[in-house]
């Protein structure tokens, strides 16, 4: 129970459907904590990997499978009779969903218990590029999940502007800076005074995430000065590529890490070059921690970063443009690296403090509760 004013108020069940314990815990733990301190908060995950941590926080773990690539009629029906299922036994008064199979099962299945409920939109990726009957399933699916949602948070306008124009919409919608950083976790660190220069790639090794354009950059300016190094899981059709890269000197694998503060704050300059985003965490922790940013001229990136100020930016699967930046960048002394970087630090502070993000959310949360009681 939750004392106020005199009255005794039932504390309001939360339900979280997510599809990744570790994207929960590392980007949106504030929210976790904010709402756990007020609410009794039910999470949906898939995974283990931070079960312990989200337990301790006092929340409720119900572990739920979920195949997160691709669409297969018959898992995805499992997948919204689970959801179902979960609801009728909790009786969530409100549900908040993250990435697109929750958002889609998720909020379809609040949507018919009548359970209002918030859905993220963290970034479309390559679902919108198909064309035919994809496209229309895609939407369709969307569509059915998203209609009945007390609000849609978005990331990027553009990513708000497709939805809109598809009618994709909720009851109502809001725009926040991806999940925002973490000012104290990724706290500025004086910048490397060496003469080295240390591109860091940040990202899953696929296609999509431009490592082809990263490769073609390094093999044209790599030599005993200038390296690349390549942060994040690697995908089974590169990892052969890059093997014989490292071996050749061309590049360095760093692999994947959950805690990457102290690699970002190695590096030289972040790089991300990927054709779809939300908001890349990549860039914000990056800028942050007082490191220039090399990006996509994309949604979800350019936000992130003001052009010969705190980065600069490219076109995505240009890779003589990736080159460009990065020897604008090779130009620059020592100084002027690090008062990028610093620059890039304080519009962090300015626009991307996580602790803004959570008060929107936690703002919507009483907006939507308040109306529910009464």
């Amino acid at each position: 129970m939750k004392f106020m004013k005199g009255a005794i108020v039932p504390m309001a069940k939360v339900l979280l459907l997510i599809n990744s314990s570790g994207g929960l815990y590392d980007f949106r733990n504030e929210f976790v904590k904010a709402l756990a301190a007020e609410h009794e908060v039910y999470v949906s995950m898939p995974d283990d990997v931070k079960e312990k941590e989200l337990k301790e926080e006092g929340c409720r773990i119900i572990k739920t499978a979920i195949n997160r690539r691709g669409i297969n009629p018959i898992e995805d029906l499992k997948l919204y009779r689970t959801y179902v299922k979960m609801m009728k036994e909790i009786r969530p008064d409100l549900v908040v969903t993250y990435t697109i199979k929750p958002n889609v099962y998720g909020g379809y299945a609040a949507g018919r218990l009548k359970i209002p409920y918030i859905a993220t939109i963290t970034g479309l990726g390559g679902a919108f590029d198909r064309t035919g009957l994809l496209l229309k399933l895609v939407v369709t699916m969307y569509r059915a999940g998203l209609k009945r949602a007390a609000c849609v948070f978005f990331q990027n306008e553009e990513n708000r502007g497709i939805f809109q124009n598809m009618g994709i919409m909720g009851k109502k919608t809001r725009m926040v800076m991806g999940s925002g950083v973490n000012l104290e976790r990724h706290c500025y660190e004086k910048y490397p005074s060496g003469e080295e220069t240390h591109f860091l790639f940040v990202g899953r090794v696929m296609k999509e995430r431009g490592i082809l354009e990263y490769i073609e950059a390094a093999k044209r300016l790599h030599s005993d000065q200038v390296f690349f190094d390549i942060m994040g899981y690697c995908d089974e059709d590169y990892q052969e590529l890059l093997d014989a890269l490292e071996k050749e000197g061309v590049i360095k694998q760093i692999g994947f890490h959950t805690e990457v503060h102290w690699f970002l704050a190695a590096a030289s300059a972040i790089v991300v070059a990927s054709f779809h985003e939300g908001m890349s965490n990549a860039l914000i922790e990056g800028a942050s921690t007082g490191r220039p940013v090399i990006a996509s001229n994309i949604s979800g990136c350019k936000e992130a970063f003001e052009e010969g100020v705190t980065g600069f930016g490219f076109t995505p699967g240009k890779p003589e443009e990736l080159i460009d930046a990065m020897e604008k960048f090779l130009s620059l002394s020592v100084q002027e690296r690090a008062q990028m970087g610093q620059r890039g630090r304080e519009k962090m502070e300015r626009e991307f403090d996580r602790k803004m993000v959570t008060g929107e959310y936690m703002d919507e949360v009483s907006q939507i509760l308040s109306n529910r009681k009464g």
